[in-house]
């Protein structure tokens, strides 16, 4: 059990009290070799009891259950307890009684007498030991839904459960701008899982991101973005472009390698070409026409206050990506260069090109300068050009992306809010708020 974990009442065919003998479970992991909390574990082979204690929320319920509990002289071997819409769910396995001349009934009664005082439900289960070990095998899954309807929940947790995978907890991360919720699953491989879910989740219209459980999901990690429309909403060409006249045409163009259907450095040298002659000082009026994606700023403060580096690649400017590294206090950012000579745009791009190709290198270089291992980076774009990128990341996310892309991708996300990014590291949308709350 976990300290949030929800619990289920018992279904009304369970009887309160049963008659069938105690229920075995495993015995809780073996001391530390350290010596560090030498003696028997809480519950280890002896018995237990489960007390649940269910009904309308209020204050004092959980220290009331403790203190009533107290008088048997129990040890608390583990403890959750959930909230949903004012209803409580609250469960302690604890040691069978031992203070002197009391028994199991005793408690038994004491407890169901408390719990009718506040008119409250209890359940009372005996048992051994502590929980059974979960499964080899552990991840955690987001499920993104706008909304998050009961049927695809049934096909997600389904598609689980035909992987062998089992559902340890299920909690809620968000509730808007979109719902977000995070199954931890054991028993069944992050792989395995993440191809199953991916499959399903194309189907029923949501979007799901499986990634392995442990430590390393919470130890500093980098973040790299494409900028076109992935940052911002636009394609920064295009922005040229609509100086120059052609916008219609580049936006062709554009459209058409994102899709992978041509060569993006050639591509990319044909819209150039059509910028030749714009005066230089366009460049400023672009990046005041540039606009954030909704969630942008929210994803780039949160990381930041978490310790993550940030960073971008583009196939676009750097006249337009420098500009976007200081507002938003980015650590990495890099393009391609339009050439400039007596105050002209030239038509040509200057430089190394930052191609499909390039952005995976790129990746690869600012996690070696970040210190991060790439299994913790993650990735995140829209076009073609990204793939290499997301693949070659921990996690790379397909954001509002061309078909190809989300198929090739870890996972999708087709909602258009960049936060909720966020959601698939596992940070709640009451963390986000409660950290804006603060002053830096």
């Amino acid at each position: 059990m976990s300290a949030s974990q929800p619990s289920q009442p018992p279904s009304s065919s369970e009887p309160s009290e049963p008659s069938e003998p105690p229920e075995s479970l495993e015995p809780l992991e073996p001391r530390r070799a350290d010596g560090a909390g030498d003696g028997p574990p809480p519950g280890g082979d002896a018995p237990t009891l489960l007390v649940k204690i269910f009904g309308k929320d209020r204050p004092g319920i959980t220290a009331g259950l403790f203190d009533t509990l107290a008088a048997y002289a129990v040890d608390v071997v583990d403890i959750e307890q959930v909230v949903t819409r004012g209803r409580i769910v609250l469960c302690a396995l604890v040691t069978a009684p031992t203070a002197g001349g009391t028994t199991e009934g005793d408690l038994r009664a004491t407890v169901h007498s408390w719990a009718d005082s506040l008119k409250l439900q209890a359940e009372i289960i005996s048992g051994i030991g502590d929980n059974r070990p979960r499964g080899d095998g552990r991840s955690h899954v987001t499920v993104l839904g706008h909304p998050l309807t009961a049927e695809s929940t049934a096909a997600i947790a389904a598609t689980i459960t035909s992987t062998g995978g089992n559902i340890d907890r299920i909690f809620r991360l968000a509730k808007y701008p979109v719902t977000a919720v995070e199954f931890a699953v054991s028993g069944t491989g992050t792989a395995e899982l993440r191809t199953a879910l991916a499959t399903e989740a194309a189907e029923i219209g949501v979007d799901v991101a499986v990634v392995s459980a442990g430590l390393s999901r919470r130890a500093q990690r980098l973040v790299v973005m494409d900028v076109d429309s992935t940052l911002i909403q636009d394609e920064v060409i295009e922005l040229f472009a609509a100086h120059a006249g052609c916008e219609d045409k580049v936006a062709e163009v554009t459209e058409q390698a994102m899709r992978g259907e041509l060569d993006f450095e050639q591509s990319l040298h044909a819209r150039v070409a059509l910028l030749a002659g714009l005066d230089a000082s366009v460049v400023d009026k672009v990046r005041t026409e540039v606009r954030l994606t909704p969630g942008a700023r929210t994803l780039i403060r949160t990381l930041k206050r978490l310790g993550y580096q940030v960073g971008v690649v583009s196939g676009g400017f750097t006249q337009v990506t420098d500009d976007l590294k200081e507002r938003l206090g980015l650590d990495f950012a890099s393009a391609n260069t339009l050439e400039v000579v007596d105050g002209k745009l030239t038509g040509r791009v200057v430089g190394e090109v930052v191609d499909r190709a390039g952005k995976a290198r790129l990746l690869r270089s600012f996690a070696e300068q970040a210190g991060v291992p790439l299994a913790q980076t993650v990735a995140i774009g829209d076009g073609a050009n990204d793939l290499d990128m997301l693949n070659t990341a921990g996690l790379g996310v397909a954001f509002n992306a061309k078909p190809m892309v989300r198929e090739a991708a870890h996972t999708a996300v087709n909602v258009p809010f960049l936060d909720t990014v966020l959601y698939l590291l596992g940070v709640t949308r009451e963390e986000v708020e409660a950290a804006d709350g603060l002053v830096d």
